[in-house]
């Protein structure tokens, strides 16, 4: 399959960001008003997937792939092998893969997932031809999808995941974007779709309840899929809303399964989402355990984990207790400090609000401030560059901004734009806005005035060019573009930095700024007889020389051996209970 290898997305790049952002807009907007949920219970999916006569069964887990090739390929690569050797142990290739959600990134444009999820992934395990190997013996791909996959109602998802087709030697089998498989040994595996806002749907709703009503027998123990960690989201932010939901949805098929004297116990949690693996050991007030585990290292940029709770209760007084990070706290913090390098990384985007301080300027000069005709520049010029004068400056501007709507209308955009960017939802909340937002604001809008001082000074006084020269102007547009632009990128990132680091939020922009490729996971499960024992797979580093060696049509990828680990002292292990 031909396709474009792509690098990791920009997400703060500006035609990046106003393009996902129209496309979140609509999706919240409109989503509700067409939910292709409803409409998908007029496909078939009567009836489980049955799995149960096979006497043993291993399954892959992976989630949030899709991104950038180097990662995606890495982990596709990975999987695709007939077996991979863990703590002198041989774990075969999982007999299904199940993808958690956000199966591309950013917007699930047809284009993109040829290119960052298909391309890859039929690279790393290509079609074998029927005559070699029957269907039934293909290792089976059941999906959910993230809210990425959802930006466009679902449409290429149905598409490309309920249609029957292939994503490489992985064959779809489901016509919804939710599935329930029973496995073998009593164990049921779930897969919903929580869309935008955590909710299930009530045809959804009503397909699970008449699984668990007709086919859950008293002692079945369920592995769930979901494509939110709605216990670190509740804990870190204090508002369980969606795991509330999510209890709804367990609750609802509890009683429809105690109906027919079906009592089940939720044993795993599976979860994308946040692109990091942590696991938390859930006890309820009963004393039964549950595991619960966030695996979204399948290719898009690592989350941080610092900012995870190592203990917390859930407000129906269950507890949990963090396991596992991977990274550790320690590597996640050293992480974060790459957003001091934040103009590197984000060119576009420090150009970007260049150009603002440039119109900005521009529209500053076009103003006499003084019955002489003197122009902004001009006046400031004569201002020696220190503390003594300041006073003298913001009097300048003042005069300038008060007889300015445009100018006092663009700083104020400015200001109220950094100021409202601040993260309130996890760390301090609305303190964040005084503690980060609003001195992040006031230090951009410095760092705007300070620059036409300095340049004033500069091409004035110093290089003694004419106000009236346009290689004048010029020369102060090609500054304030690459200085300004520049410092700009800094204060942003030492914003980035203090709250990530201290205030504990902005997780996703701190995390998503600099696009770390590494840190990449997946889960290898195995459900035998006695036990159901789970592996998380880690790369520290994920393999960055891939070389074609096959053909343009037919791609085929040769790179360094791809260095992996259990990333905890010992698979985790859930032993039967009767």
């Amino acid at each position: 399959m031909k396709f474009e290898r792509k690098p990791m997305v920009g997400w703060f790049d500006v035609a990046q960001l106003m393009s996902t952002g129209v496309k979140a807009v609509v999706s919240v907007v409109f989503g509700s008003y067409s939910d292709k949920r409803e409409m998908q219970a007029f496909a078939r999916q009567d009836q489980p997937f049955d799995l149960s006569d096979k006497e043993e069964l291993w399954i892959d887990y992976i989630s949030d792939l899709g991104d950038g090739f180097n990662p995606t390929y890495t982990m596709a690569h990975l999987m695709a092998q007939d077996e991979i050797q863990v703590n002198n142990k041989n774990l075969p290739r999982g007999d299904i893969l199940v993808m958690g959600g956000d199966e591309v990134y950013p917007t699930p444009e047809i284009h993109e997932y040829k290119n960052r999820l298909q391309g890859p992934y039929n690279a790393a395990f290509p079609w074998i031809d029927e005559e070699k190997q029957a269907k039934e013996l293909k290792p089976k791909l059941f999906v959910i999808p993230g809210n990425h996959d959802w930006y466009d109602g679902l449409t290429n998802f149905m598409r490309l995941f309920c249609q029957g087709r292939a994503l490489g030697n992985w064959l779809t089998q489901q016509k919804r974007s939710y599935f329930a498989l029973q496995l073998p040994h009593r164990y049921w595996l779930l897969g919903i779709d929580i869309q935008l806002m955590g909710d299930i749907d009530e045809p959804q709703l009503s397909y699970f309840k008449e699984v668990a009503g007709r086919c859950f027998q008293s002692g079945d123990k369920i592995i769930l899929c979901t494509a939110q960690p709605t216990w670190v989201y509740g804990s870190t932010s204090g508002k369980f809303d969606d795991e509330e939901r999510l209890n709804f949805f367990i609750e609802s098929l509890r009683k429809e399964g105690e109906k027919q004297n079906a009592h089940f116990h939720i044993e795993v949690i599976l979860t994308g989402d946040l692109h990091h693996y942590s696991r938390y050991e859930k006890k309820d007030v009963d004393g039964k355990i549950s595991q619960l585990i966030t695996a979204g290292g399948g290719g898009a940029f690592m989350h941080p984990t610092h900012f995870l709770k190592d203990k917390f209760s859930f407000p129906n007084e269950s507890k949990a207790e963090l396991k596992c990070t991977f990274p550790s706290f320690k590597q996640s913090k050293n992480l974060s400090w790459r957003n001091l390098l934040f103009p590197f990384y984000n060119w576009s985007f420090c150009l970007f609000l260049a150009a603002i301080h440039i119109l900005t300027s521009w529209i500053i000069q076009s103003n006499n401030v003084s019955s002489t005709g003197t122009t902004f520049m001009e006046t400031v010029a004569e201002l020696a560059f220190s503390i003594s004068n300041i006073d003298n400056y913001l009097s300048i501007i003042w005069k300038t901004v008060q007889h300015s709507p445009s100018v006092f209308l663009l700083n104020a955009v400015l200001f109220l734009g950094i100021l409202f960017f601040t993260d309130v939802s996890l760390g301090l909340k609305k303190w964040n806005l005084l503690l980060g937002g609003f001195f992040h604001a006031t230090a951009q809008i410095t760092n705007l005035y300070c620059w036409i001082w300095v340049f004033s000074i500069w091409n004035l006084n110093i290089l003694h060019l004419d106000i009236n020269q346009s290689y004048q102007a010029l020369l102060f547009g090609v500054e304030m573009m690459f200085l300004g632009g520049l410092s700009v990128g800094i204060i942003f990132g030492i914003y980035l930095s203090f709250s990530i680091l201290v205030l504990k939020n902005h997780a996703n922009e701190g995390s998503s700024s600099y696009r770390h490729e590494g840190f990449k996971n997946f889960l290898r499960i195995h459900l035998a007889k006695d036990k159901l024992t789970i592996y998380p797979i880690g790369l520290k580093n994920i393999v960055t020389n891939w070389k074609n060696v096959g053909t343009v049509e037919k791609p085929k990828f040769e790179g360094d051996e791809i260095q992996y680990n259990l990333l905890e002292d010992k698979p985790i292990e859930i032993n039967f209970r009767p």
